[in-house]
Formats: C-alpha cells, structure tokens, sequence
C-alpha cells in the first residue's frame, strides 16, 4: 500500500507573519501633520484584528472632516492595508467624551467641566488651571455676608491630580 510505511507525505510549508501595527508608529506617522495644522492626538487604539482608530483634537477650533481625510490618506501611504491587514478610523475626540491628555485640558481652560471624583462625587466647576500634575476647578456660590442684606458670591478654587479622578469633561450648554 502507498503512502503508509516509509513514503514521505509532503506539506506545504506556511509562514503566517501577522504584523500588528504599534500606536507608537502611528503616532509617529502622523505627528509633523497634527502639529503643522494645529492638531493634537488623543488616542490611538488598536484592537486585535487590527482595526484602528484615531482621535484627534484641534488646539483651537474644532476638527475638520478634511484634517480627517488627510490622516487616512497618511497612515494609508504609509501602512499598505493588503499587508497589514487593517481598517482605520479617524475621528474627532468627541465633546461628551472624558479628557485623556494634558492638551484638552489646556484646550478647555476657562470653560465648565465635570469631574468624577474617585471614591464618589461630582463637581461642576470651571476649568481654571492645568498642568503636567494636575488641574484646578474654580467654582461658585452665593453665601450671606454677616451685616449684609445681600448674599455675595464666592469663589473657591480646588486642585486636583489626575490620578484622584475618575474624569472629566466638558459641560455641553445648549443656551
């Protein structure tokens, strides 16, 4: 009988090289095109069957559908999507989405925020300061002054870590 004892089956050999694409790449990729158009990048995310998204903030203004184009065309000149093996996403961060980088926070300064606190509680407040360690929230109310018929306003500023968080976002106003 053929193919049972010392005839030699023949299989084809296979190299299954899957390459995942690193955000630290994508980043990389794009970056001379966010800063050149006053862009900033607040997240990258990569799922395991590679399908890509980008979010992306303008430092003043908001996002344009162009500025999105422009980064697919970008990541797609440099990533052949045949040999990767990828979809990608490009999208603007999102008014009702938490802050992920320092840049929103400093986008947003002056503007009214919601933040989560860790342990339980929110305040609404306005975003006064922001830094590499942490943010301040100003907020406001009225309080009756001794000897005064009339309650003044006070404001009382409270800092934050980023760490002592849960999030923080902008207040969306429809007024």
């Amino acid at each position: 009988m053929k193919g049972l004892k010392g005839d030699r089956v023949r299989l084809p050999f296979v190299i299954c090289t899957n390459i995942m694409i690193t955000s630290e790449a994508l980043g990389n990729t794009i970056a001379n095109y966010l800063n050149d158009n006053g862009l900033f990048l607040v997240d990258i995310e990569i799922s395991k069957d590679n399908d890509i998204t980008i979010a992306i903030e303008s430092r003043e203004g908001d996002v344009k559908i162009d500025n999105c184009i422009d980064i697919d065309r970008i990541v797609a000149a440099a990533f052949d999507r045949d040999v990767e093996d990828y979809s990608l996403t490009v999208t603007s961060a999102g008014l009702d989405q938490p802050f992920k980088v320092l840049d929103q926070y400093l986008k947003f300064t002056g503007s009214e925020v919601e933040v989560v606190i860790k342990g339980g509680g929110k305040v609404k407040g306005i975003l006064s300061k922001a830094d590499e360690a942490g943010f301040e929230i100003t907020t406001s109310k009225m309080v009756k002054v001794e000897g005064s018929k009339k309650k003044v306003q006070q404001d009382t500023v409270t800092p934050y870590t980023y760490e002592g968080i849960k999030s923080c976002k902008p207040v969306i106003n429809f007024k």
